[in-house]
């Protein structure tokens, strides 16, 4: 791809003039349109060094209004980062709605420093390109517009800055031993680039490539792919926002030979209270064993609950915790999203909070609401709860390749125990929080839960990420199987 870019052109300084005049203006009033119909906007700089990211970015920022936009300077990975997977601090920098964020390097470090420079093996670098097409179709399929630019020098070109800049005694310091032996790697880099190119150029996601020689062309270059990208962004939002206002509870129906999960759940399973007792004191003891074991060998655990009002949540995840060290777990309660989360991917605050490796998370419900309550109850499109599946499992596929151990339990009740449970709340004065007027209104559209639950089980129960059910009509029984299940999984890991 890059032997067909032409280095040699370039623009005069008045035609430059004329044309970067208007698009400053041009630019800056797009940046208030994105603003009011709530598009983000997420700008890549990837480019040999020396080739003007920090001058074009620079030149970018000019023309946009600073309240506006957040730049990200991507350097090497610090402990905190490199202790969860790679995407984690990308995920973290994502823009709210109505926001931009410009990256100075970005997420492709992966597979062009770290690649090249032999810090990651090839089994992590080769996996990130499938890892970074999904993490980038997210966001767009979200509303964010992503435009990526790489800016190209020639090797000869870029020696002859270097040696410009060293001879500048007030920035020779910016060229480092570390630019030379990169700059003596061209050839290895430039195969490197050609590959993360043609791997990651897609329709959601394109790469614009800045001929770098001339920075007058390259600015105008930069500012009109973006004057274009947010056009196109703003007309098919316009195009297409009733169907994304649509609020859709249709049920997606599984194949016709498929049947109930949830029907098939022994729930008759019980412990006696002298077998729980016995029973659950050796299980926590060894819990906390195990949560010292994957500190010393710096493994990390998501550990998610979901099921039925009432089936038992809370005192579970009090049993599975009651012994273990405090330092070592934190648990994590999912209500509905707030105004900050809402004006991100509906990802984003899950990502934000998995821990990082040696360490424990506990959700208390979790990402998986997608697909039902905002399924359920229409907080979402069809299309958005339908390809939430794919995303879901994507993100879990991530989680894995990094070594996340992820155990995920859906408690299953029937409805005469959760009636039962429910009257029980109510006349039991210290218990009477835990019931509201929704959570009756939820009763009532247990068929329509029922669906969302077995497609949810049908589409994302994997190899690296599988769901338990636990039989929970009896609150011991239950509490025992997910202890053994999350001691079984971390003994496995180890």
């Amino acid at each position: 791809m890059l032997e067909q870019v032409d280095l040699t052109q370039k623009l005069d300084r008045e035609e430059y003039k004329s044309l970067i005049s208007d698009m400053r203006l041009k630019l800056g009033e797009l940046q208030r349109q994105a603003k009011n119909q709530k598009i983000p906007v997420i700008v890549v700089f990837e480019g040999w060094d020396a080739a003007g990211k920090g001058t074009l970015i620079n030149q970018l920022m000019q023309a946009l209004d600073p309240r506006g936009y957040n730049v990200f300077p991507t350097n090497p990975p610090v402990e905190e980062e490199q202790l969860r997977p790679f995407l984690w601090r990308f995920w973290c920098r994502t823009p709210e709605q109505t926001r931009i964020a410009i990256l100075d390097r970005s997420w492709y470090g992966r597979v062009l420093v770290e690649r090249v420079d032999k810090v990651v093996p090839k089994k992590q670098w080769s996996t990130a390109y499938e890892e970074i097409k999904a993490f980038e179709r997210q966001l767009a399929d979200a509303g964010n517009v992503i435009v990526k630019f790489f800016l190209h020098i020639t090797k000869k070109e870029q020696k002859k800055r270097f040696e410009k800049i060293e001879s500048d005694p007030a920035l020779r310091w910016k060229v480092t031993k570390t630019d030379w032996r990169h700059h003596r790697q061209y050839e290895k880099y430039l195969a490197a680039v050609e590959d993360m190119l043609a791997k990651t150029d897609t329709s959601y996601g394109p790469w614009t490539i800045v001929e770098a020689h001339d920075r007058r062309f390259a600015t105008v270059k930069i500012f009109r792919t973006m004057i274009q990208s947010i056009e196109e962004a703003i007309s098919r939002l316009q195009t297409t926002n009733k169907s994304r206002k649509e609020k859709g509870n249709a049920i997606v129906k599984k194949p016709e030979t498929s049947t109930s999960v949830l029907d098939k759940v022994d729930l008759s399973l019980t412990l006696t209270k002298e077998q729980y007792t016995e029973k659950i004191k050796k299980r926590q003891q060894r819990i906390r064993e195990v949560e010292h074991e994957i500190y010393r060998k710096r493994v990390p655990v998501i550990i998610l609950y979901e099921g039925w009002d009432a089936a038992g949540k809370g005192g579970n995840i009090r049993r599975l915790t009651e012994e273990m060290d405090p330092r070592g777990f934190e648990v994590v309660p999912v209500a509905a999203p707030n105004d900050v989360e809402l004006a991100h991917h509906y990802l984003w605050r899950f990502w934000k909070a998995i821990p990082k490796a040696g360490h424990i998370t506990i959700f208390d419900r979790s990402w998986y609401g997608r697909v039902m309550v905002e399924r359920v109850e229409g907080f979402c499109s069809q299309d958005e709860w339908k390809r939430a599946y794919q995303e879901i499992n994507e993100m879990e596929s991530q989680f894995a390749n990094y070594g996340v151990v992820l155990v995920k339990f859906w408690l299953q009740i029937d409805q005469a125990t959760q009636l039962a449970r429910f009257e029980e709340r109510q006349e039991v004065t210290y218990k009477q929080w835990k019931i509201t007027d929704e959570d009756w209104r939820n009763r009532e559209k247990w068929d329509r839960y029922k669906e969302a639950v077995d497609e949810m089980l049908f589409r994302t129960s994997t190899s690296y990420a599988p769901w338990t059910i636990i039989e929970s009509n009896c609150k011991y029984y239950a509490r025992v199987k997910t202890i053994e299940t999350v001691i079984k999984a971390v003994e496995s890991r180890l």
